[in-house]
């Protein structure tokens, strides 16, 4: 299984204030974001979670917690550890899982991650939370595609480590 991180981060890497994204709101990244994501499970902590509670993503959501155990949503699997909820995604036939956050989950996924497939929008913000920061001889970037207001970046994780 393919285990890859979704982000749209600033160039100080930038990912969230007070629960919200610090820039206002980029419709076409919202757009490619929710496609890329709409067929696989995602994994995400507790707070991202409640903060998506009205629109969950994905087919089914993998929720890291170290408060709450039991979801009211059906779709929702509780984990307790990063090999737990990459074992509850390969159990439910899942090619590809998406790692969508928040900071801290960014984090504890980083050294298993694949692949990913980040936002970079252009400027500096405050913030609250920040996507992790990654050694650049680990990875390679694959394909890189401008939008308007945002550059899509792909990147792939170096096989020679």
């Amino acid at each position: 299984m393919e285990l890859v991180s979704v982000a749209a981060l600033s160039e100080n890497y930038v990912i969230g204030r007070d629960g919200e994204i610090p820039w206002d709101s980029i419709p076409e990244d919202k757009k490619q974001y929710r496609s890329r994501i709409a067929d696989s499970p995602v994994i995400m902590g507790r707070q991202t979670f409640d903060l998506m509670r009205d629109d969950v993503p994905g087919t089914s959501q993998i929720v890291m917690s170290r408060t709450q155990q039991a979801f009211d949503v059906e779709t929702a699997h509780y984990a307790r550890s990063v090999e737990d909820a990459i074992d509850i995604a390969e159990s439910l036939g899942a090619e590809t899982a998406y790692v969508i956050g928040g900071g801290a989950i960014y984090e504890l996924f980083q050294p298993h991650l694949d692949r990913m497939v980040l936002s970079r929008v252009p400027g500096t913000y405050e913030g609250d939370t920040f996507y992790p920061e990654w050694d650049a001889d680990e990875w390679q970037l694959d394909s890189e595609t401008q939008y308007e207001r945002f550059t899509l970046q792909e990147w792939v994780r170096r096989m020679d480590n």
